[in-house]
C-alpha cells in the first residue's frame, strides 16, 4: 500500500452513499483547521482510482473545494473490483 495525494476528480465513486450531513460538516471545520489526518482507501486498477470508504472525509474534502485528498492507494486486479461492486 503506497499513500500519495490525488486529484479529487480522477476517484471514482461507484456505489451510492448516505452521507450524515452533520458528520461532513464536522469533518469540513475539523479540515479547514488541521486537515485530513485520516487519508481514504483506494484502490488502483489499470490505471484508474476507485473508492469505496472514507466517503465522509471524500465529501467533506469535496465540498471545501480540495483540489486532492490524501489516500491509501492499494493496486487490485479487475477481479477485485469486481467483488467490491458485486
Amino acid at each position: 500500500m503506497q499513500v500519495k495525494d490525488l486529484p479529487i476528480h480522477k476517484i471514482r465513486r461507484p456505489l451510492p452513499r448516505c452521507n450524515d450531513p452533520a458528520k461532513v460538516a464536522a469533518l469540513m471545520e475539523s479540515i479547514r483547521e488541521i486537515g485530513l489526518q485520516e487519508p481514504i482507501e483506494v484502490l488502483e486498477v489499470e490505471g484508474e482510482y476507485y473508492g469505496f470508504s472514507g466517503c465522509h472525509r471524500y465529501e467533506a474534502s469535496v465540498r471545501l473545494g480540495n483540489e486532492t485528498i490524501r489516500c491509501n492507494v492499494r493496486r487490485a486486479p479487475r477481479s477485485v473490483l469486481q467483488m467490491h461492486l458485486a
